[in-house]
């Protein structure tokens, strides 16, 4: 036969590694693997037991009790004019999303070994769809707190006057879950490597949210101890969320510029750190 044979493929999957990867179209590709895997963790985390998916809300319901109990009543940190419930319900629902997103990625390779190094497809499908499984469980979570706003407006005598920044909640989450999916690739890769640090990033979140305004306003904070709590770029993201949904919150348009940027920053490093060391790993976990 005469002439060279050429073949079109639409992927090649060599042993080569890069910062990136993998092409809008392959990724685009592969969107309903990512709403099979959203649908798959989502129902996944509730069979066989007894609440089912009110698990969602219990988890909060008693946390906020746990909040309003032990930092309300007894150590006696102030709210400002928020209700303490609804104030530590916002807190605890944002809070819950970014903890979640982020432990959830962080674990990427340790819980998904077996299934990477028999299929291919993009890697960057699995933690986000972890992302987005917490993103959905937040939007249940969201409902609920949205009830609770809506009980004092009827009950008490506090009325909610939502204004026009209530446009900015959904940067607020969307930065918020950002920051948790780019700790989560990058720690992802690291606990993949040193399985010790598996306990290092489970203290680090526990450690993180005493310098967030989860518990507390920021402006409980003496002005010269404040600038540590500022230094989280997750404190801005709380002060706008509340800000935004309840009118109550301390930010600035520097202190936002400062999460985005970091936010931007952190994922596409992440992200290319992920990218160029995945294939690596899979002879190392």
């Amino acid at each position: 036969m005469s002439g060279t044979a050429t073949t079109n493929w639409d992927w090649e999957i060599t042993p080569k590694t890069s910062f990136w990867a993998h092409s809008t179209q392959e990724l685009w590709a592969y969107r309903h693997l990512l709403a099979g895997l959203v649908r798959r963790y989502f129902l996944l985390n509730y069979n066989q037991t007894v609440l089912g998916p009110l698990w969602i809300l219990f988890q909060p319901v008693l946390t906020l009790a746990t909040y309003v109990l032990v930092f309300n009543k007894l150590v006696g940190i102030s709210t400002g004019a928020l209700p303490p419930v609804v104030f530590y319900a916002a807190g605890i629902v944002l809070w819950n999303f970014f903890s979640d997103s982020f432990m959830g990625t962080s674990n990427t390779y340790r819980e998904n070994i077996q299934l990477f190094s028999k299929v291919y497809f993009p890697r960057i499908i699995m933690p986000v769809s972890v992302v987005s499984t917490q993103f959905l469980r937040f939007l249940i979570q969201m409902g609920m707190l949205l009830a609770v706003i809506l009980y004092y407006s009827l009950v008490t005598d506090y009325a909610f006057q939502w204004t026009w920044n209530l446009l900015l909640l959904p940067a607020a989450v969307a930065l918020v879950g950002l920051l948790g999916l780019g700790l989560g690739l990058l720690f992802s890769v690291l606990t993949a490597k040193y399985r010790d640090i598996t306990n290092l990033v489970s203290l680090g979140v526990r450690l993180l949210m005493f310098v967030t305004p989860v518990i507390y306003p920021l402006t409980v904070i003496p002005e010269k101890l404040r600038w540590v709590v500022q230094l989280n770029p997750l404190t801005p993201l709380f002060e706008l969320f509340r800000l935004a949904l309840l009118g109550q919150g301390l930010v600035t348009p520097m202190q936002l510029a400062y999460s985005l940027v970091l936010a931007v920053i952190l994922l596409l490093g992440a992200v290319l750190f992920f990218q160029k060391q995945g294939d690596r790993l899979i002879d190392v976990v």
